[in-house]
């Protein structure tokens, strides 16, 4: 994206110029060079979005619950930015399902952005980019934005350090109740959704998952208690419960300073992250470095220990920097 005026591209995506935004998020996937000064020009134009994150296993239904949780804050008026995170393609390193051809209702809706963004071999079910992404949503003037993870099963508690509110879907028949235990869900859940509750088993369901709950961490006086809803979001029933649910945590976020509190613990893992890429980026230039290999055949002989190695090697990377 040579030439690319990123000034220009920021104002446009503050109007709400969907290409603006597809490009901007595009400078984030490729690591581009305008990176930096895109991030430093959206800075002062974010903090202002709601972020709810929706995981869960394969099949629940979560690109149809985000597609009805889409429709119901537009008829609130709010502007949405869907982040769907997507397996990638081995060949291209795309997102395999695209622009997500299952939330097609809203493709010609202006107040609507829906980007798909391919993991890339990143682990948790998120994009190693997704944070940068959100930002952009966010300084795009989006209201609410709306992750939605890889169907990953149980390494997507990612998510939950990404969002302001966790939203954790089930369905009945899918022992979704022991795969909850193993996969440390129950922690990262603010709301739960027993999706698909026309199926037989859903009372059951919610039950098992109520008592589950119950056998956590004891809660004091004024925490948060996960409620949990039971939707057909394919025929939109319950999804109107789910948001205000979701309103119902925001404001407990907001008047315990958990939300203040979440959004510091993400920005500090968002440095750290840049921070550690930066490094490694560092380390790879040094693969070759005389430095390195005098190192490294320091410790193939036994003459230094690999610990007393790397010290020697972060200390020479970071030397100057501080």
């Amino acid at each position: 994206m040579a030439g690319t005026d990123v000034a220009t591209l920021v104002e446009q995506a503050r109007t709400g110029h969907p290409r603006a935004v597809a490009r901007l998020i595009s400078l984030v996937e490729n690591a581009a060079p305008q990176l930096r000064e895109a991030m430093a020009a959206l800075a002062p134009h974010t903090g202002h979005a709601y972020t709810v994150g929706l995981t869960g296993s394969p099949g629940v239904g979560k690109s149809t619950s985000t597609n009805a949780l889409v429709s119901a804050y537009r008829r609130r008026g709010k502007r949405v930015g869907v982040l769907a995170v997507d397996p990638s393609s081995p060949f291209s390193g795309g997102a395999l399902l695209g622009d997500r051809v299952r939330m097609q209702d809203h493709a010609t809706d202006p107040e609507v952005f829906i980007r798909s963004m391919a993991t890339r071999g990143h682990l948790g079910g998120l994009s190693w980019s997704a944070p940068q992404a959100l930002r952009v949503l966010d300084g795009a003037g989006c209201d609410v934005i709306l992750v939605e993870t890889v169907g990953v099963g149980q390494s997507e508690v990612e998510v939950a350090a990404q969002a302001d509110t966790t939203v954790v879907l089930l369905a009945p028949g899918m022992g979704d109740g022991i795969q909850a235990a193993k996969a440390g869900i129950l922690e990262i859940g603010d709301v739960f959704v027993v999706n698909k509750a026309d199926r037989d088993g859903a009372d059951a369901t919610a039950r098992e998952l109520n008592h589950m709950l119950g056998l956590g961490e004891g809660r004091r006086p004024g925490d948060w208690r996960p409620p949990i809803v039971k939707t057909v979001a394919a025929r939109g029933e319950g999804v109107d419960e789910v948001v205000e649910a979701l309103e119902k945590h925001r404001a407990w976020l907001s008047g315990t300073g958990e939300l203040a509190a979440r959004r510091t613990r993400r920005a500090a893992q968002e440095i750290e992250a840049i921070a550690l890429a930066a490094l490694r980026s560092r380390i790879g230039d040094l693969r070759g470095d005389r430095h390195l290999l005098g190192l490294a055949e320091r410790v193939a002989a036994g003459d230094l220990d690999p610990y007393g190695a790397a010290d020697h090697l972060v200390a020479g990377l970071t030397e100057g920097t501080a």
